[in-house]
C-alpha cells in the first residue's frame, strides 16, 4: 500500500530526475549560442551587434515571459508549461537555421525566449522546491541547477563539432531536435500540487503585495540583474573576445565547456552551503569573487591557460547564485507561489542579460574591442556584493488585514 509520504517522495524524485534532464538540455543548447556568432555574422554579412541584439531579445523575452510561465506552472502544472515551452524553443531554433538576415534572427530570438520561459530551470526549480522536504530543499535546488551545467559541458563541444563538420544551419537543426526531446522528458512529471489550489495557501495577489512592500525581496530582484548581465554577456561574447585576442575557436568552445563543468561543483556546493549558512552572505561572496576573476582575466596577458583558468573559476561562480536566490525567495514567502515570485526575480536577471549582451555587441562594433565592457562587468560584481550584504533572507512579515 502506498502511503502519502512515499507518494510525495516518489513525486519529488520524479520531478528532480526528469527536471534535471530538461534543465540540462535547455541550458546546454542555449549555452552554445556564442559559438554561432562568428559563422553567422560571416555568412550573413552582419555585425556582432546585430547578432547580439537577437540574443538580447531572446533573453529579454525569456525574462518577461518567466513570471507568466511560472504562474501557469504553479496553477496548472509543470508538465504543461514545459511541453509548450519546448515547442516554442524548437520553432525558434528552426527559424534561426533558416534565417538570411537580421529579421529572421530577431524573430528566432523572440520565439526561443518564449520557449525558454516555459522550458527552463526556473519552472523546474519551483516544482522541485515545492515537493522537496525542507531540510533537503537547498541541496535539491543545487542538483537541479547543476544539471544545466552538465548540459553545457556536453552540448557545447557537440555543437562546436557540428558547426565545423556540417555548418551552422545544420548544427541548429540538430539542436532543435535535441530540444524537442524535452517534451518527452516532461511526461513522467504527473504528481504536483498546484500553488493556487493548495489548502490554506495565501492568495497570489496578497503575496505579490507583500513582496512589493518587502525591502529585502525588492533588493534581491535588483541584485539578480547583475547575475544576468554577467553570465549572458560571457556566454554569448566570450568566444568572439577570445578570437579577438588570438585564441582559437576550439579554446573558446573548451572555455565555455569548462564553465559548465566547474559549475556543477559550484551549484552543488552552493546548494549544500545554503542549507547551513546565510544565503545572502554567500551571494555577496559570489558576486565579489566574480569581480576579482573578471578583473584578473582582463589584466593578465591573453593565453590558452589563462582562458581555461578563467572558465574554471567563473564556472564555480556561474549559476551558483540560482539555488541561493530561489532559496531566499522560498524562505521569505514559502513555496505556494514560488514560480511566480522567482519568475519576477528572473525577469530582472534577463533585463540584465539584455543589457549585457546588446551592450557588449555595440561596444565591440564601436571600438573593435570588448575591454571597456569587461570593466563594466567587474564594477557590477562589486555592486552586487555590496547589495546582498543588506538583504535579509528571513520570512517576510505576514499580511496585515484591517
Amino acid at each position: 500500500m502506498t502511503t502519502p509520504g512515499s507518494a510525495q517522495r516518489s513525486a519529488f524524485l520524479t520531478v528532480l530526475v526528469a527536471g534535471s534532464a530538461i534543465t540540462a538540455i535547455a541550458m546546454g543548447i542555449r549555452a552554445s549560442m556564442g559559438l554561432f556568432l562568428d559563422p553567422v555574422t560571416d555568412d550573413l554579412g552582419i555585425g556582432a551587434g546585430t547578432f547580439g541584439l537577437a540574443m538580447a531579445i531572446q533573453g529579454l523575452t525569456w525574462g518577461v515571459g518567466q513570471p507568466v510561465a511560472g504562474g501557469l506552472a504553479d496553477r496548472y502544472g509543470t508538465r504543461r508549461a514545459i511541453a509548450g515551452g519546448a515547442m516554442f524553443y524548437l520553432l525558434g531554433m528552426v527559424v534561426m537555421a533558416g534565417s538570411n538576415g537580421p529579421a529572421g534572427l530577431h524573430l528566432s530570438g523572440f520565439l526561443t525566449g518564449v520557449g525558454m520561459a516555459g522550458a527552463s530551470f526556473t519552472v523546474v526549480l519551483s516544482a522541485v522546491g515545492r515537493l522537496a522536504p525542507e531540510e533537503r530543499r537547498s541541496m535539491a535546488l543545487g542538483i537541479a541547477t547543476a544539471a544545466g551545467s552538465i548540459g553545457q559541458f556536453l552540448f557545447v563541444p557537440l555543437m562546436s563539432v557540428a558547426i565545423d563538420v556540417a555548418g551552422w544551419r545544420t548544427a541548429l537543426l540538430l539542436g532543435a531536435a535535441i530540444v524537442g526531446t524535452m517534451a518527452v522528458f516532461c511526461l513522467p512529471i504527473r504528481v504536483e500540487p498546484g500553488g493556487g489550489n493548495t489548502p490554506g495557501s495565501e492568495m497570489l495577489t496578497v503575496t505579490l503585495r507583500r513582496a512589493a512592500g518587502h525591502r529585502s525581496y525588492v533588493l534581491l530582484v535588483i541584485g539578480f540583474f547583475v547575475c544576468g548581465f554577467h553570465v549572458s554577456f560571457i556566454g554569448v561574447h566570450l568566444p568572439k573576445h577570445l578570437d579577438d585576442v588570438g585564441q582559437t575557436a576550439a579554446i573558446g568552445a573548451l572555455t565555455l565547456a569548462f564553465i559548465g563543468l566547474f559549475n556543477v561543483v559550484g551549484s552543488l556546493g552552493a546548494g549544500a552551503l545554503g542549507a547551513i549558512h546565510s544565503r545572502t552572505r554567500l551571494l555577496s561572496l559570489i558576486y565579489g569573487l566574480r569581480a576579482v576573476v573578471i578583473a584578473a582575466f582582463i589584466i593578465l596577458p591573453p593565453s590558452s591557460p589563462t582562458s581555461l583558468a578563467f572558465g574554471g573559476l567563473m564556472g564555480l561562480l556561474w549559476l551558483s547564485t540560482v539555488p541561493l536566490t530561489s532559496g531566499v525567495v522560498m524562505a521569505q514567502f514559502g513555496v505556494a507561489h514560488a514560480g511566480t515570485l522567482f519568475g519576477i526575480a528572473f525577469l530582472s536577471h534577463q533585463i540584465g542579460a539584455f543589457a549585457g549582451i546588446a551592450g557588449g555587441g555595440w561596444v565591440r562594433d564601436a571600438t573593435g574591442s570588448y575591454e571597456a565592457w569587461w570593466w563594466v562587468q567587474a564594477a557590477l560584481g562589486v555592486l552586487g556584493a555590496l547589495l546582498h550584504l543588506v538583504i535579509d533572507d528571513a520570512p517576510a512579515p505576514a499580511a496585515t488585514h484591517p
